[in-house]
Formats: structure tokens, sequence, C-alpha cells
């Protein structure tokens, strides 16, 4: 009796079922390759037991016999096509995975197992209850006519959306930018539309019809990097002149990429001003706001430095009205030193006996100006070129950052004793201008608060540089370190 049991069909169907449902759902949950490898299984186990009792799962029962067999055999022949689009949608979600973008193709992967399910219900109402699948699509077209008409807003989105998860226009992350001006990060495509996420964090969901219409430009492909494009006006000067100094304004940029290569262009000429272009590619687009404002402070320094100055706006109407001061004295060391924040504290006559003492160096282009570890007894302060502070990490070369006209080195090695924390090579002919230690020593022992004053813009200056945010109390604690340290190195009470 046992054995009549257990060779039972009904008993073997409903044996392998519970099984392969407990092993799918619970056993390889979060395992999609060994699912697939179960789901095959039981559906290959299922047609192998069905062809035993010959039970054909893909043609229509003919067969006359008892109610429960027929219930068996319709049961039996549903069960092994669900489990057969079990495998194909298995096998499409792993796909999926493995193309390491499940995201993105969620519109597809619904489409794909949408129709597998409709092609499974179709097969189960055609051999399972043998009912004419043509007579039924038939007679159901009146109603699909009236449905697509109600929903044909829906269907263009859904249709548009497939065309575009075919053509790939865009993946998410991606930032796009639509010919009305909207623009923002993708961040999910689905049936209806697809969402971006705005520089301003505002959520924008474009209907799926309107995007594929619209003219759309990709901003991260074919890759992250971004171009910009500066365009400046310069008071008449020999074309030649200005685009020397904007390459080396280039040159000198540490937020824009070194290839390929940013260019100059001379867009116009007139006789009020020369029009130039200055072009180059930042590592993505959140670098944009960084890099512009950093080039135009660069064109401004760097400018000044040579002696060029800025035209006025072309509707202005009358020419460039030229500063003879500004020509004569383009970067006197009282100038210099006023444009250092580090000096801010300084009144003009102690500004005035600093400048006095300045001492003019230069230095050729790849010239070592102090090797890594050395300790600055002096204050650089560059009056023209570009400037390199690199670091040795083992065998390469770090550049750590790149220093124009009106910024400095050497401050904390003057100021505190430390060391330079890298080489400064000089990277086209620099000129700078010196302020020894000495001469500095003199104005503190006349005014000994100067140190204070001098720790508390010296620990500023170095948080910014390495652009981490710390609490009040903490860059309180570094101002007054820095303050003992000056005194205890210029020997101040």
């Amino acid at each position: 009796m046992n054995i009549a049991l257990w060779t039972d069909p009904i008993v073997q169907l409903f044996i392998l079922a519970v099984l392969g449902l407990l092993i799918s759902r619970l056993v390889l949950h979060g395992h999609p390759v060994w699912r697939l490898i179960a789901h095959f299984i039981f559906w290959v186990a299922l047609t192998v037991l069905l062809l035993y009792h010959d039970i054909q799962p893909y043609a229509p029962d003919t067969q006359a016999g008892d109610v429960s067999r027929r219930i068996f055999i319709g049961l039996a022949k549903a069960v092994w096509w669900i489990g057969g689009a079990m495998v194909l949608i298995s096998s499409v979600r792993l796909f999926l995975i493995f193309e390491r973008k499940p995201r993105e193709a969620r519109l597809l992967q619904d489409l794909v197992i949408g129709l597998i399910y409709l092609g499974t219900a179709l097969s189960v109402i055609a051999y399972v209850f043998s009912v004419p699948v043509g007579t039924l699509i038939a007679t159901s077209g009146v109603f699909a006519i009236i449905l697509g008409l109600a929903l044909q807003s829906t269907l263009n989105d859904v249709f548009s959306g497939i065309a575009m998860n075919l053509g790939r226009p865009y993946s998410v992350g991606d930032w796009i930018v639509l010919d009305d001006g909207v623009e923002g990060r993708v961040i999910e495509t689905n049936w209806r539309a697809t969402h971006l996420l705005s520089g301003t964090n505002d959520l924008i969901a474009i209907p799926n019809s309107r995007l594929a219409k619209a003219n759309l430009t990709n901003l991260s492909s074919p890759d992250e990097s971004h171009g910009i494009s500066i365009r400046v006006r310069v008071a008449p000067t020999p074309p030649a002149t200005i685009e020397e100094v904007m390459r080396t304004v280039l040159f000198s940029s540490n937020s824009t990429l070194k290839l390929p290569a940013p260019t100059v262009t001379i867009k116009g000429i007139d006789g009020q001003a020369v029009d130039v272009e200055l072009s180059g590619r930042v590592k993505d687009i959140a670098h944009i706001a960084v890099a512009t404002n950093e080039i135009y402070d660069l064109i401004f320094r760097h400018c000044k430095a040579a002696g060029l100055p800025l035209a006025l706006p072309a509707t202005a109407g009358t020419a460039q009205a030229q500063d003879p001061s500004f020509l004569q004295h383009p970067s006197t060391a009282w100038r210099l030193l006023n444009a250092i924040p580090l000096f801010s504290p300084l009144t003009e006559d102690e500004k005035e006996t600093l400048a006095a003492s300045m001492t003019r160096q230069t230095y050729r282009k790849d010239a070592i100006i102090a090797e890594q570890g050395a300790q600055f007894t002096s204050l650089m302060l560059i009056r023209s070129g570009v400037v390199a502070m690199t670091r040795k990490g083992g065998d390469r070369l770090i550049e750590l950052l790149r220093l124009s006209p009106g910024d400095c080195f050497g401050e904390e090695g003057m100021l505190t004793g430390a060391t330079a924390p890298g080489s400064i090579t000089a990277l086209t002919f620099v000129v700078v201008y010196e302020i020894k230690q000495e001469t500095l020593a003199t104005l503190m022992q006349d005014r000994p608060g100067l140190a204070d004053e001098l720790g508390l813009v010296l620990s500023r200056k170095l948080e910014a540089e390495r652009l981490q945010e710390t609490e009040s109390l903490e860059r309180g604690k570094e101002a007054m370190t820095f303050a003992a340290r000056i005194r205890r190195i210029f020997q101040l009470s």
C-alpha cells in the first residue's frame, strides 16, 4: 500500500512541487545563479515525470477519463508551463545582473517578463483548457481597440521608453540636457516617465514620449569629463603676447585636466579689445563652477602680472582708458605684498617696511627652487610664472598643486619652522620676491601681538588648502598652536 502511494503521480507531483518551492524560496534566496539552476532542474524533473505517466504538457488532452484525472492532468500541465516561465524569467534577470546595469534596463526587463507571462497564460489556455487561442484573440479585438484608444497617451510613453532603452542615448547616472533647458541626472526610467534630479536637488519627471521627441545632450557620454569655455576681452595688445599669457593661465590651473591639452583661440580683434577664448576640460560636471572661478581668478592675476589691462565691455562705446601707473608698475613689491591675505594684519607702514626689504629672485624653467623636506627661512612671493609643488610617493611623483602670480610659498616654514611638504619646481620662467625671516622678526619685536594675528591667518589658510571642515574650537586651538610656534621661532615673550 505504501509503495502504491509513492508511485501515485499526484503524490509525486505534489512532493516535487513542494521541494522546488522550498529550495527556490528559502534555501537559494539571494543566489540568482543557483536559483536558475534549481528552476531548470525542477522543470526537467517535472517533464520526465509527466512523460513517464504518458502526459504531454505541450499537447491538448484528447483522452477521456474521470474528472479527477482530468483535473490532475490540467494542474500538472499548468505547473509545467509555469515552471518553464520561471526558468526564462530567472535567465532574463540573471542576464541583467551580469550586464551590471539592472536599474537602467528595468523597463526592458519588465517588458520581456510580461511577454513571458502572456505566452504562458495563452499556452495554459490552449493546452490545459483546450480553448482555441486564435478565436479568443479575434473576439477580443474590439475590446483591445477601445482599450488602446483610451490608453493612447500611456502607450505612447511606454513604447517611447522601450525605444529609448533599446537605443540607449543615456544611462542611469548620466547628466542630460534637453533642448528646452531642462537638465539633471537620470535616476530612474520606468514605464511612464524618466526621472531627473536637477542641480537644485529637485525631482523632474519627464514623460517618455516627450523625451523621445526632444533634442537631448548627454553630458556624461562618452566619458565623465566635460568641456568648459571662457571668453575674455583684453585691451589692444599683440595677440601673440595675449595668447602666451592665456596659455600660462591654463597651464597653472589646478582644476582643469592636462590631457587633452587646453587651447587658446583668438576670436576677434578691433580698436577696443582683443577677444580671446580659453577652452579646457574638467573631471566631471560637478567641477565646472570650481574650475570657472579659478580660471577667472588666474586671468586677473596673470594679466596684472604681465601688464595686460582687461578691456571694457563692447557695449561701453568708448576706448579702454589705460591706467598709467598700472603700465609703469604692473606689480610693485608693495602691491604684491598687499595682495597676500597672510599679511593683512600689517599696517600700511609695516607693509612699506617689508616691501622695501624684499629682494627679487629669478628661476629658469624646470629649476628646483626647494627640495622636499627643506626648511624655508624666507617667504617667497610669486611675481610672475608658474610653480609646482610635487611630492614623492614611492616610485611616483605626485603633483600637489600649482602656484601662480600672487601666491606664496614657504610661509609655514618661515613662521613655524615646518619643513616643505614637497619639492618646489619652476614650470616656467619665474620671478619671485623674497622676504627674509630677520626682516619680519624686526617687525614682531616692535609689535609682539602680530604673532597671534599671523597665527590665526595662517591656520585659516592651511585649513582652506586642506579642504576640510573643522569645529571652531579645534580651529582656535590650531591658531593658538601656530601663534606659540611663531613666538618660539622669533624669540618673543
